[in-house]
């Protein structure tokens, strides 16, 4: 299994930014998937899961409405658009398989994240 994050940066407060997850080793198409974040000096946070056919999504509350989650299963890639991004989202955004819940954030299996950053 690998999950190959990419797009983050450093981003200006009310900015937008794109990450991806290029997956393989795994049916993806077969798969949830979840973005999870680690801000500096803090916990693992889940932001974002996503199921299998991407009908049903969940967002934590502080992301809901600016974060949108989706995949695209021909491609075996996962994405997270960040709208209207806060100096509060600066975290390494890892890709996960599976459906993160608090139970299982610590062990759920990610890759090696991408780090988004936002300031003025």
């Amino acid at each position: 299994v690998q999950l190959v994050e990419s797009g983050g940066g450093l981003v200006q407060p009310g900015g937008s930014l794109r990450i991806s997850c290029e997956a393989s080793g795994f049916v993806f198409r077969d798969s949830y998937m979840s973005w999870v974040r680690q801000a500096p000096g803090k916990g693992l946070e889940l932001v974002s899961s996503i199921n299998s056919n991407g009908r049903r999504t969940y967002y934590e509350e502080s992301v809901q409405g600016r974060f949108t989650i989706s995949r695209d299963n021909f491609a075996n890639t996962l994405y997270l658009q960040m709208n209207s991004l806060k100096p509060d989202d600066t975290a390494l955004y890892y890709c996960a398989k599976g459906w993160a819940t608090i139970a299982n954030l610590d062990s759920i299996l990610r890759g090696q994240g991408t780090q988004v950053t936002v300031s003025s």
